[in-house]
């Protein structure tokens, strides 16, 4: 019972599991079925949204087939519309098929309007690619105007004039387009000289055409077989077939453009006028054909001389100098070989005209295969060897050329694109070994390696078995690459010293003689470049003291102009204050003398008293007298004192007189002031001396006189 109780329990829970598993995987599918339906919105949702904004970058493939498909209808049109409206019958006769070309390139016209709205264009070098702008640009051009108008459905003209295939001649304004789709093919092709003259021919081809119809129009208008210049009579069955009436205008058109052969004479005026317009038209076709025939001819000449060497001057050159047959024979057979092989001997003057980045892409393509087998260049940066394709030169060796003899001075590498060489011995005949393509040697002589016992001498003779095609590397070229790239340089270096131990050429001592030789050069480099630093410098110092000292001198004399100016400006204000002070002076000094003269006076009147009465035994009419000729005296200086101080007062007006009168710049009012009274202070002492001797005489006179009585 038990077990079956624990079975029917394992029963139960198994079924339980099994609808809950289930219920998940319904889960599952429904989700997954709603994400499908979603992700199915989302991409039509996508497909709608990349519609809208659809764009044609012109510069993609796209755009250039496009243009391709685009030269049908227009050619088309340009053909077939003339051709109908003057040949009725092949017009007539085709009906449903002319109807049927006639709306397909209607039904091209209206997409190619389309794909021109979507069509990127480049702005300030960006390409824009918004539908708004595309829009918008291309609404309000002229080329939206003419597109439009060739779209105009002039065919229900036909309801009205019946069909007349000329009522459709405006779809011709597409022919810019035309234009436009040849030039790109012209760009991209690979011979444009041949797709040049094959555009010639189909313009002449259109214009002969044109010719043709009108001419088979003029002769319906004039009437058939009137005279011999017009189409034959229709009732001749020979000429009543369309194909006969295509191919005879034709013929006719032509010949009186390329002016071969004789053409009837014209009878009637219609017929001069055509005439005369063909044979203008045909001058002008006849030189755009020499013209663009010379031009095509002069590109191959160019072409010629870029790739290959002017022989013709070399053979001038040869022929002036009389150089001997055998080297002239070599010479011939060295460029012969160069032509039939086509080998190109100035690739970098032909690519010269192609930015750099293209020129180094280019030599990449072309040479870095080649340059990363030689041993030296492995494992170098990728930059350093895109630098060294560019200055490989390309160079052709005849048969038993040699291109290095032992002992000679290596001044370059090579690499052995095609062909082989042998490494022969002095005497040129034993042969060491066989450099064949990808080959390289010259490797160590360029790399200038310290303690190379060969120094740079070829260690070997190496000559050309055939023609052999190589690439040299100059050593100067290597240089100024490895000048860039120092690590690169070492690296080489350390390459180059491996392969000449290897080879037993390599003498260690030399080089850490060298290596110190190097470092005391280097050493005095840079103490040469450290002196013109310095050389610099003093000069740069030298020439800013001068700048400060003239700039010092500028203030100074600025400074002086100032100081003048505010000693000008003082100057007239201390004069006025001068003259007032001056005319004081004076006149106290006048009165001052006056003073120390009575008071002198004063003294000698009493000197005079105490003499008369020291001299009691005189008599009175003596001492009066004496009296009266001491006064007299007395009075006589007085007088003499009182005229000098007149003179000094006089002398001190002509002094202010001149103060006034001197405007000198430079003289300062306060120095004239101190001059002033320093004289007025001599002056001063000089008269109180005068004075003062003066009294003294006096005074001896009156004790001479005294003594003597």
């Amino acid at each position: 019972m038990d077990k079956d109780k624990d079975t029917g329990d394992a029963g139960v829970s198994s079924n339980q599991w099994h609808r809950l598993l289930s219920r998940q995987r319904a889960q599952k599918v429904n989700q997954e079925g709603e994400d499908g339906v979603k992700d199915e919105g989302k991409r039509n949702n996508n497909v709608d949204q990349n519609w809208k904004e659809w764009s044609v970058d012109p510069a993609e493939q796209f755009y250039y087939v496009w243009l391709q498909v685009m030269l049908f209808p227009i050619v088309y049109n340009t053909v077939i519309i003339i051709l109908r409206t003057c040949f009725t019958t092949i017009a007539y006769s085709y009906m449903p098929v002319w109807l049927t070309l006639d709306y397909l390139s209607d039904l091209t016209y209206i997409v190619d309007m389309i794909i021109t709205v979507h069509t990127g264009y480049l702005e300030q070098g960006i390409l824009i690619l918004d539908l708004d702008q595309l829009k918008k640009r291309y609404l309000h051009s002229k080329r939206f105007l003419r597109d439009l108008a060739s779209l105009l459905p002039t065919d229900l003209l036909y309801f009205a004039i019946g069909v007349h295939p000329m009522v459709r001649i405006n779809r011709l304004l597409r022919i810019p387009r035309l234009n436009e789709a040849l030039d790109r093919m012209e760009t991209r092709t690979s011979y444009p000289n041949t797709f040049r003259i094959s555009k010639l021919m189909i313009y002449i081809f259109v214009l002969i055409h044109w010719n043709a119809c009108l001419y088979f129009a003029l002769s319906s208008y004039i009437g058939f077989g009137s005279d011999r210049w017009v189409y034959p009579n229709m009732t001749n069955p020979e000429f009543a077939s369309m194909r006969r009436q295509y191919f005879y205008c034709f013929w006719f058109s032509a010949q009186i453009f390329t002016t071969v052969g004789d053409t009837p004479l014209p009878k009637r005026e219609e017929e001069y006028l055509f005439m005369i317009a063909d044979l203008l038209i045909a001058v002008l076709a006849f030189a755009s054909i020499v013209g663009n025939v010379g031009q095509v001819i002069t590109n191959l000449r160019d072409r010629d001389n870029v790739f290959f060497p002017n022989h013709e001057l070399v053979k001038a050159y040869l022929r002036s100098h009389h150089i001997s047959k055998e080297l002239r024979k070599r010479i011939d057979n060295w460029y012969q070989h160069l032509h039939i092989n086509k080998k190109i001997m100035r690739e970098n003057e032909i690519l010269q005209q192609l930015p750099l980045h293209l020129r180094t892409e280019i030599a990449v393509c072309v040479h870095l295969p080649l340059l990363s087998k030689v041993t030296i260049f492995q494992s170098c940066e990728k930059s350093l060897l895109e630098e060294l394709v560019l200055k490989l030169t390309p160079q052709v060796f005849s048969p038993g050329e040699y291109v290095c003899r032992k002992g000679d001075v290596g001044h370059e590498m090579y690499i052995i694109k095609e062909g082989k060489l042998a490494v022969v011995a002095d005497d040129g005949v034993t042969e060491f070994a066989v450099l064949s393509e990808g080959n390289f040697f010259g490797e160590i002589s360029i790399l200038n390696i310290k303690g190379n016992k060969s120094g740079n001498r070829r260690t070997a003779n190496i000559r050309s078995i055939g023609y052999s095609d190589l690439f040299s590397l100059s050593k100067e070229d290597l240089t100024d690459v490895l000048s860039e790239f120092p690590a690169a340089k070492r690296h080489l270096e350390e390459k180059g010293r491996q392969i000449l131990l290897k080879m037993g050429i390599l003498d260690e001592s030399a080089e850490a003689a060298e290596g110190e030789e190097e470092r005391m050069e280097r050493r005095i480099k840079e103490l040469e470049s450290n002196l013109e630093i310095l050389q610099t410098k003093l000069a740069r110092l030298m020439v800013e003291l001068e700048s400060s000292n003239r700039k010092m001198q500028a203030r100074v004399e600025q400074l002086e102009r100032d100081v003048a100016q505010m000693l000008e400006e003082n100057g007239e204000n201390g004069e006025r204050e001068n003259g007032q002070g001056r005319g004081e002076g004076v006149g106290g000094e006048v009165d001052w003398e006056r003073e120390e003269a009575e008071g002198e006076e004063e003294e000698e009147e009493g000197a005079d008293v105490k003499v008369k009465r020291k001299g009691q035994g005189g008599d009175g009419n003596d001492d009066t007298k004496e009296g009266d000729g001491e006064s007299t005296k007395s009075t006589k200086d007085s007088e003499e004192v009182e005229k000098k101080v007149e003179e000094e007062e006089k002398c001190g007006d002509q002094e202010k007189k001149r103060d006034k009168g001197d405007d000198r710049p430079g003289k300062g009012d306060g120095a004239e002031i101190e001059h002033e009274e320093e004289r007025q202070e001599n002056s001063g002492e000089r008269e109180s001396e005068e004075v003062e001797e003066d009294s003294q005489k006096t005074e001896r006179g009156q004790k001479d006189e005294g003594q003597n009585k």
